[in-house]
């Protein structure tokens, strides 16, 4: 399906972006429409054969009646908007203190009629702005909006008499609003940080000269230069130079890298101190680091159960408590009530009844969830999958690169009457020309005792290991069967790893464990994991029994499954989603993309995880640590939390007032707090979450 996505601006009220997404569903072509209003982003999906051109000026055009617009020029516009943001917050606080000051002014003076001329002066100034747009609305045909119901509730108070009610409506809400955009904007920072690190040039370097050109024309195989300080733009490999690189964007990790030729390097990370001439090897958006920041801009548009269930219900819920409010004032006529009377209670009514509180507070809580999650190295795709972490109660775990480094490590040596520094000679050398994984890894940790002027005769037998002369004696390194099938004898040790043997001149020399170390604090983090209530944890591996049996073991799992296939993985996460079973599944490799698909929440390692793996998965760990979980489901758990105490809050002191309206108790200043008291309190608890670090 063809999508569009574009930069929008002038998105200030979530009513407004609601109606607009709603009427741009009903253009023919249009498949689904989000507009993400904390990062002012559209996106729509099309029908298959639809002509975009034709269509977008169509969507223009609706956006337009919400004074939303597409950002053409991001770069420029993008200032010009801060700007002009600036400016109307700064211009509403301006025209809210002016209006009160002639507020106090009626209030102070004695004279009727100048009093009445000050209230009207101050309503004036503070709500010409909401009338206007309350007409726009009206015109357009969307009436039951809260700039509709302050309309109504305050005009109507001027007529029955209540004028300084009227005007202390208008100025509060004013200043609810003021405070709302300052906290929607103090969430839209907290994303727009790690948006910002992309950088937006590269320095390519062409016929001997550098020039500063954009990302996007940079190709594989170019050759670009980052100098000490600057961002490295693209992935590539090291072709001149040596430096420190800062790494914790991408993995967390606080100690500098050090980097020298043919190191591979990575987008996002901070040259240090040298200057670096690097060969490209991926353009910008196949890099891990643009996929981050991909998975940043589009997480608000995902929304989860609880933010669509309040999108639905104030769309329900106005016109309802409309409908009310007129029944409250006229049906009382017919029983010889006065006017007056229940004119005002059914004001009072209106006003109480506004539901922007939980319009903009619960996808503001969902936001600062998101917000809080990326500052502790979690990157969530949507408010669903943050409903979904705090109910997890089943974490199925990947073994190699989550439970364990991915990455070999030097286990025990086993010696057969010869020293460990001449095993170790003869076996560094014997793997020299081999491109195993197992061999590169020996030569690299042992590559001061390699000569390879004394490697002779050098002949690897495939699937088994090598042969060759070195230093005029025969050597023999690989599997038992291959030493067994040249005459020489090998002791067995251990046959839960892999092994690599060594025979010399016909003699067996011993043999190396090359092991899968398990991950730092493996054992504390699976104890962490299981004292925020996920008490089923499962591990799955391709590895064998005795492999799997030991892992699970040191780490504190009781449930595992060895020699699993890719198939295998889906058939264990599909019976224990049959079972009833909240789960996590958490992997890193290119055969856990299925798997993460498929169960409730998938997900996937970052910093070593495979792009296909990252891409299935809901939610990245940037730094490859499995302990990030805990801090997952607690920011989920206290973001459920706050969207729960909001939600009962607001509709239990609006119910109350309600109540306490249409029996003529409440006054139209237990409305103002019933509506934009409760917004303030509702937005403040919201944001709270954004502190939050471990």
């Amino acid at each position: 399906m063809p999508i569009l996505e574009r930069k929008i601006t002038g998105v200030t009220c979530l009513d407004c972006a609601n109606h607009a997404q709603q009427n741009i569903k009903k253009i023919e072509g249009v498949k689904n429409v989000e507009i993400d209003f904390l990062q002012e982003l559209i996106s729509i999906e099309f029908n298959n054969r639809v002509d975009i051109n034709y269509i977008e000026p169509q969507i223009e055009s609706i956006l337009k009646k919400y004074d939303i617009k597409f950002v053409e020029k991001e770069s420029i516009d993008s200032k010009k908007e801060n700007i002009k943001k600036f400016v109307f917050n700064y211009r509403r606080i301006f025209m809210t203190i002016f209006s009160g000051i002639f507020l106090m002014g009626g209030l102070l003076t004695k004279n009727s009629d100048v009093r009445i001329v000050l209230f009207v002066i101050s309503y004036l100034i503070s709500g010409t702005s909401v009338i206007i747009k309350s007409i726009k609305n009206i015109l357009k045909g969307e009436v039951f909006d809260e700039n509709f119901l302050m309309m109504i509730a305050t005009i109507g108070a001027f007529i029955i008499g209540e004028e300084l009610e009227a005007v202390a409506v208008m100025v509060f809400y004013q200043l609810g609003e003021f405070f709302q955009d300052l906290a929607i904007d103090k969430s839209r920072r907290s994303i727009k940080k790690l948006i910002d690190l992309k950088p937006n040039n590269a320095n390519l370097i062409k016929d001997g000269k550098v020039i500063k050109i954009q990302l996007e024309t940079v190709k594989k195989g170019d050759y670009i230069l980052v100098k000490p300080g600057e961002k490295i733009p693209l992935d590539g490999i090291v072709r001149k130079g040596d430096s420190s690189l800062n790494l914790a964007f991408l993995t967390g990790e606080s100690l500098p890298q050090k980097v020298e030729v043919n190191n591979e390097v990575l987008a996002g990370s901070v040259n240090i101190d040298g200057v670096l001439e690097i060969e490209v090897n991926k353009k910008f958006s196949e890099t891990t680091f643009a996929k981050i920041l991909e998975l940043v801009e589009s997480a608000a548009s995902k929304k989860s159960k609880s933010e669509k269930f309040i999108t639905k219900f104030a769309k329900y819920y106005t016109p309802i408590v409309v409908f009310l409010a007129i029944l409250l004032a006229f049906v009382p006529l017919l029983f010889n009530q006065p006017l007056t009377i229940w004119g005002y209670r059914a004001l009072v009514f209106l006003v109480i009844s506004c539901p922007c509180a939980l319009v903009i507070s619960i996808p503001l809580s969902f936001f600062a969830g998101i917000g809080a999650s990326s500052r502790n190295k979690i990157l969530i795709k949507g408010g669903e999958y943050l409903e979904k972490s705090a109910k997890i109660n089943t974490l199925v775990l990947d073994k190699t690169g989550t439970i364990t480094k991915g990455s070999f490590d030097l286990g025990k040596i086993n010696l057969n009457e010869v020293s460990e520094d001449e095993f170790l000679l003869y076996l560094s050398n014997a793997e020299y020309y081999s491109n195993h994984p197992i061999a590169k890894f020996i030569v690299g940790k042992f590559s001061s005792k390699i000569n390879k002027d004394k490697i002779k005769d050098y002949k690897e037998i495939k699937g088994f290991g090598s042969k060759l002369i070195y230093d005029n004696k025969k050597v023999v390194v690989g599997k038992k069967e291959l030493l067994l099938k040249n005459g020489i004898k090998v002791i067995e040790n251990d046959v839960s790893n892999t092994i690599v043997y060594l025979g010399v001149d016909g003699k067996y020399y011993g043999n190396v464990l090359i092991e899968d170390a398990i991950k730092l604090d493996m054992e504390q983090s699976i104890k962490n994991i299981q004292a925020e209530g996920v008490n089923n944890i499962v591990m799955l591996t391709g590895d064998n029994e005795k492999v799997a049996s030991e892992v699970a073991k040191k780490v504190g799992i009781t449930e595992y499954y060895a020699n699993m296939l890719p198939e295998e993985k889906i058939e264990i996460v599909e019976r224990l989603k049959k079972e009833g079973k909240k789960i996590a599944f958490i992997g890193d490799g290119i055969n856990d993309a299925p798997v993460l698909a498929l169960s409730g929440l998938g997900i996937s390692m970052g910093g070593i995880g495979a792009d296909v793996a990252i891409e299935a998965s809901d939610i990245v760990f940037i730094d490859d640590d499995i302990s990030k979980t805990v801090t997952l489901i607690r920011i989920a758990k206290k973001t459920s939390s706050i969207v729960k105490t909001n939600i009962f809050m607001i509709l239990s002191i609006k119910l109350l007032v309600l109540i306490l309206g249409a029996l003529g108790i409440a006054t139209m200043w237990m409305a103002i707090f019933a509506d934009v008291g409760v917004s303030l309190i509702a937005i403040l608890l919201s944001i709270r979450i954004l502190r939050y670090t471990e």
